[in-house]
């Protein structure tokens, strides 16, 4: 596997964390398409951006096909990206799917050697545990559905730190589910699915409330990411028993500049904050809900 070449974009990064990100929309060649369960995992290489945090999401579209007979679709989609590795030629980026529109439909349906046009990465990453919690030694990852997709990323940025962790993922039912095997290995993960055909037949925050009941609780931090009324029970859960949390949160966004304001969500203490430039990873303590209007995998 060759070195990647240095250019400014990858050797920079913000003061919180955050990747900077070239703002031109840039092509990526699309190097595989798969499927896995009901989701659909493409990846793409690109040659000069920088390498993404986990949390971090990217404007996407297709160059071809990217709009029918009444103009639609006619704005990137916002993706997290579930894994990301330096490869010959630039990074090799990959994302979960799930065809729900027309824009994810175009998106599902890339083959290798399609052009997909990128802006990113964007957004606040996740924060380590003793950065939310200086005795949060470990880390609780919960996701859900199509949402697991950025806690894989941050799996292998907690392993390469040593921090130990407990991953509890769940799905609605067989159709939407997918990634587990995938993007999470071989490596010990709790299932929870509310149709009982993985795991522990319920939510995965059953799961998180077992978990929280310990002792214990307080050494980990959590970190979830999933449809908002899951993230809303986890916000609860932990805001209840004093438990540090992020939640990588979904807006509608049109820009992921910030510029357009819909993905303006309530703050605890008051005013808004606009998930894409302020998120998409935000302390659970600092939100109003977790229950965003148009969001929801």
């Amino acid at each position: 596997m060759s070195a990647r070449p240095a250019t400014a974009a990858s050797d920079r990064s913000a003061g919180d964390g955050r990747a900077s990100s070239p703002l031109e929309r840039r092509a990526c060649e699309v190097t595989s398409s798969r499927a896995s369960g009901g989701y659909r995992i493409f990846a793409a290489r690109d040659a000069t951006g920088p390498m993404p945090r986990a949390g971090q999401f990217y404007m996407l579209s297709s160059a071809r096909g990217w709009g029918g007979a009444r103009g639609r679709p006619h704005l990137p989609r916002a993706f997290s990206v579930a894994r990301a590795g330096e490869a010959a030629g630039g990074i090799e980026l990959e994302f979960l799917a799930e065809a729900v529109g027309p824009g994810t439909a175009r998106l599902t349906t890339l083959e290798p050697g399609e052009e997909l046009l990128v802006t990113g990465p964007l957004g606040r990453p996740f924060s380590r545990p003793r950065e939310l919690a200086p005795g949060a030694a470990g880390a609780i990852l919960v996701g859900g559905g199509i949402g697991i997709a950025p806690l894989a990323i941050l799996r292998h940025e907690l392993a390469r730190a040593a921090v130990p962790q407990r991953i509890l993922l769940g799905f609605r039912d067989r159709r939407h589910s997918g990634g587990v095997e995938e993007l999470f290995g071989c490596e010990e993960v709790r299932l929870a699915s509310e149709d009982g055909h993985a795991g522990h037949r319920g939510y995965v925050t059953d799961l998180l409330t077992v978990l929280l009941e310990g002792d214990d609780a307080g050494s980990a931090a959590v970190y979830a990411c999933g449809p908002p009324a899951m993230l809303e029970v986890v916000r609860s859960l932990c805001g209840e028993r004093g438990v540090a949390a992020e939640l990588a949160m979904e807006a509608p966004m049109a820009c992921g500049f910030g510029s357009c304001f819909g993905c303006a969500m309530p703050l605890a203490g008051g005013g808004y904050m606009r998930l894409c430039v302020d998120g998409p990873v935000v302390r659970a303590d600092l939100v109003e809900t977790a229950l965003v209007a148009g969001s929801g995998h």
